[in-house]
């Protein structure tokens, strides 16, 4: 009898097998660090093609609970000062999507007691970055020394 138990419990491994990966599989990459949390937000948004909007920087401000879901109600704090009214419209609409799509986010059970309540601001960028101003050289200019 022993001789049949060893290729019965290899049978069942196998059969046990697919369904303890599968399971491993179906649960999300669970969010451990605030750059995780950025990370998964920006993932889920798509800015407005550029034909029907101009590019344009937008923060939200937003708070989440233990959970992952959001908590409060999300605030838009800051958009690029050269931006039209339907700009500003259909970038706040990405946004809102990217929030609905992502939450609730699946937290650590650490980073969910770190965050739990606090407001994060989570800028989103269109826009280019310009290149910084050169920097005046002034030799010219020296003051006397009396």
């Amino acid at each position: 009898m022993a001789p049949r138990r060893k290729p019965l419990r290899w049978f069942a491994a196998a059969l046990l097998l697919p369904l303890w990966t599968g399971s491993a599989q179906a649960q999300p990459a669970r969010l451990d660090t605030l750059r995780d949390v950025f990370a998964k937000l920006h993932s889920c948004w798509t800015p407005p093609p550029r034909s029907r909007a101009n590019p344009i920087d937008i923060t939200l401000v937003v708070s989440f609970n233990r959970e992952g879901a959001i908590a409060g109600r999300p605030k838009i704090t800051h958009e690029s000062e050269h931006a039209s009214d339907n700009d500003r419209l259909m970038h706040r609409v990405a946004v809102m999507e990217a929030l609905q799509r992502c939450t609730p986010l699946p937290f650590t059970e650490a980073l969910g007691g770190a965050i739990a309540g606090r407001p994060l601001a989570i800028p989103f960028r269109t826009r280019k970055k310009l290149p910084p101003k050169p920097r005046e050289h002034r030799a010219w200019l020296t003051p006397k020394i009396l």
